[in-house]
């Protein structure tokens, strides 16, 4: 559910927001949520590691069927030529024919040091590690829109700040010229206050400049043509709301227990000492059972077959030589046919061989290379730790920047806020006073200026703070109530 934590930032679109001073134009008006999810659809780390978790999806399946016998089947047809042996009769014939070979094996492996086992469970951490890297890289698009969406609000408060301020020194500037027509100013002051027109301008030409690059910011986060029109609602944040109400180590306690960089770095800590365990597995004795069938066909055999039948004929047919005695031969004159021919279904079926086996393979000598594949994995499952406790680190140094920042732009805030209504008061006064001529135009100046300052102090710690909260809040895992 983390991913969804900064979609509630929509809390900062209330119903009461400011729109952007220049002209609607038929621009499409953005809200964080919106940003969000269209960055998250283009994304392509995003779109990349939903393919990594396919990947290790299919890692997964493999090991689970790791687990089941082993069949295989095979054929094989041939065509002799002239003189060849009858691999049926095993005789020798002298004639053209062809002959099939079909043949089919099974194997299942009954132990071989939990190999298969630890293999499997390694590939279920891998797998899970997969989908919390998927939610890291949704969880730092999510960020860095919230980064440059809170980034064109402020942009676009001190754009309004400027062009108040704007707005402000050019009817000044109208006041002055009447008063100077009317010789109650010396000329001095309207040149002077068309000169702080002319750096308001300027100022303002930089605040636009400034806004438009946090918007190219943003779109090219969403992956969306320069070109494209956009607006964003600008949020409200109301004093009370600058509360931090969980300390470093509470926030970061239940980070460990949430952010999925986290719950990666430590399933892969399991999977390397999985793979550990299966490494070992390879000094065991292996224990397999075996099955295999064969069978095959001749054409050379595929002739009429009958049984001899009637009475044995007795003849002579030569002496033996030193004794003379006689050497006779016997033959069946009658015979009864059985079959038109010996085909292919008869033939595979006579000759089918079975065959079951139990099959022991005791490791004694390999090159090292099963040692060397238990090292290997025992100083990856070193890497991992370390890994995972960089991550922990990393985190921890994270909350604690967050929340310093966020304190700090918290009380920046609140001094800001009461800094901005003094000013604001002084300038009243010092309008007025400069009105009836009481004070000079520099002092004037001077006041007006403050103010503007006060103002952008306040929106940057404003939105500063609006940033490093959600953050904060991000990684508790907490809902956003506004």
């Amino acid at each position: 559910m983390l991913r969804f934590f900064l979609f509630v930032l929509i809390a900062f679109t209330t119903t009461s927001y400011t729109a952007f001073s220049q002209e609607n134009n038929g621009e499409k008006e953005w809200t964080l949520q919106e940003c969000v999810k269209v960055a998250l659809d283009n994304n392509l780390n995003v779109r990349r590691g939903v393919y990594n978790v396919e990947s290790f999806k299919v890692g997964l399946l493999q090991s689970k069927m790791s687990f089941l016998p082993t069949l295989n089947a095979g054929s094989s047809y041939g065509q002799n030529y002239g003189r060849a042996v009858n691999p049926v009769s095993n005789t020798f014939v002298n004639r053209n024919s062809s002959n099939i070979n079909v043949q089919g094996n099974s194997s299942l492996t009954l132990f071989n040091g939990l190999r298969l086992q630890n293999s499997f469970r390694q590939s279920q951490r891998d797998y899970e590690a997969s989908e919390q890297d998927l939610e890291k890289a949704k969880n730092d698009v999510t960020i860095n829109v919230v980064t440059l969406y809170v980034n064109v609000i402020f942009n676009q408060e001190l754009y309004e700040n400027a062009n108040y301020q704007l707005n402000s020194s050019q009817q000044q500037l109208e006041r002055i010229k009447k008063q100077v027509a009317a010789g109650g100013l010396p000329k001095g002051d309207e040149l002077n206050q068309e000169a702080q027109v002319a750096t308001n301008e300027l100022n303002l030409i930089n605040q636009e400049n400034a806004l438009n690059f946090s918007l190219l910011q943003l779109k090219q986060a969403m992956q969306l043509p320069g070109s494209t029109p956009m607006r964003v609602q600008v949020p409200d944040l109301e004093l009370e709301d600058l509360i931090l109400d969980a300390s470093p180590e509470e926030a970061y306690q239940m980070a460990l227990l949430n952010m999925p960089e986290i719950k990666s770095a430590l399933l892969k800590v399991e999977s390397a000492d999985l793979a550990l365990k299966a490494s070992k597995g390879g000094l065991y004795p292996r224990l397999s059972l075996n099955g295999s069938a064969a069978s095959n066909y001749s054409s050379a055999s595929d002739i009429p077959f009958s049984i001899p039948t009637g009475p044995f004929t007795k003849t002579q047919i030569g002496l033996v030589e030193g004794t003379n005695e006689p050497v006779y031969s016997y033959s069946q004159q009658n015979s009864t046919l059985i079959a038109e021919g010996y085909g292919q279904r008869d033939q595979l079926k006579d000759n089918l061989f079975k065959q079951v086996n139990l099959s022991l393979t005791i490791p004694l000598f390999n090159g090292l290379q099963n040692r060397a594949g238990v090292q290997r994995a025992a100083i990856s499952k070193e890497m991992a730790d370390i890994t995972a406790q960089e991550t922990k680190n990393g985190l921890r140094q994270t909350i604690e920047t967050a929340y310093n920042d966020a304190l700090a732009a918290s009380k920046s805030y609140s001094s800001s806020l009461r800094q901005v209504n003094a000013r604001e008061e002084a300038y009243r006064m010092a309008k007025q006073r400069f009105e009836l001529g009481a004070i000079n135009y520099f002092e004037y100046q001077i006041s007006e200026n403050d103010l503007f300052q006060a103002k952008s102090d306040l929106a940057r710690a404003k939105y500063n703070f609006i940033f490093k909260k959600k953050i904060l809040d991000f990684y508790q895992g907490k809902p956003v109530d506004y």
